[in-house]
């Protein structure tokens, strides 16, 4: 009886210090997260222009994004999708954990790490990005995302495009199309960032499931820089 107890409690210290461990992790990715929203936000004259946050329906922030592979090369890594309530039109909601792959990204992009911010600016693709697999270029039409302090100077593609793309690379800020890049729902990530078994679609569209503490910061960003009241003049 004591052998079973002590398994028991050892099993139950595990399980813990994993739920700990996976918790801190979430806080650590969601502060990478929101340095990089922040940074590039910045420097407006090059940034992600105001007026299109104000019109976009979800954004996803990957950061840090690794290749690990030579040649071809594959680049994976994990960030949130965060959308807005009432069907695009209302405060910004919680996040929820995605992963990001392509080989077409490591081929433009060389062998350091990139961050990867994505506009989806409608509800018309939200559905598909709840499914396993979301391939950008065949399941949304994308296009490299104009920067600048408004989107004045966009062209007629990137204007229609379903979702726009940009990179971070060494400093260096830019529209990138993204073809080929694909997104996948992270259970494993949000049962660490609630606590429990959530599904993506409950957290995007319900808009009845409350954010993380740690998400707070991100949330904020998102509501400063979609903002009417904030966008500077030309």
């Amino acid at each position: 009886m004591h052998k079973v107890a002590t398994i028991a409690m050892t099993v139950g210290v595990l399980l813990l210090t994993g739920t700990v461990w996976g918790s801190e992790k979430q806080d650590e990715r969601l502060k990478a997260a929101q340095q990089v929203f922040q940074e590039i936000m910045n420097t407006p004259d090059r940034g992600i222009p105001q007026d299109l946050l104000a019109r976009a329906a979800c954004v996803a922030v990957i950061p840090s994004v690794k290749k690990f592979a030579i040649g071809l090369g594959g680049q994976h890594g994990s960030g949130y999708v965060l959308c807005r309530k009432n069907g695009g039109k209302g405060a910004w909601g919680p996040p929820s954990g995605f992963s990001m792959s392509g080989g077409s990204v490591g081929l433009q992009l060389g062998f350091s790490a990139t961050d990867f911010v994505l506009l989806f600016m409608n509800t018309d693709g939200i559905e598909k990005l709840l499914q396993d697999k979301f391939t950008l270029g065949a399941d949304a039409s994308v296009a490299a995302g104009p920067v600048g302090r408004s989107a004045t100077a966009a062209t007629d593609a990137q204007m229609t495009a379903k979702v726009l793309g940009y990179s971070r690379n060494k400093g260096l800020f830019a529209g990138l199309a993204l073809n080929g890049a694909v997104l996948r729902p992270s259970g494993d990530d949000n049962q660490e960032l609630y606590g429990r078994k959530i599904a993506p679609k409950e957290i995007l569209l319900t808009g009845n499931v409350a954010p993380p503490a740690g998400a707070r910061g991100l949330i904020q960003l998102l509501t400063k820089y979609s903002s009417s009241q904030n966008k500077k003049p030309l």
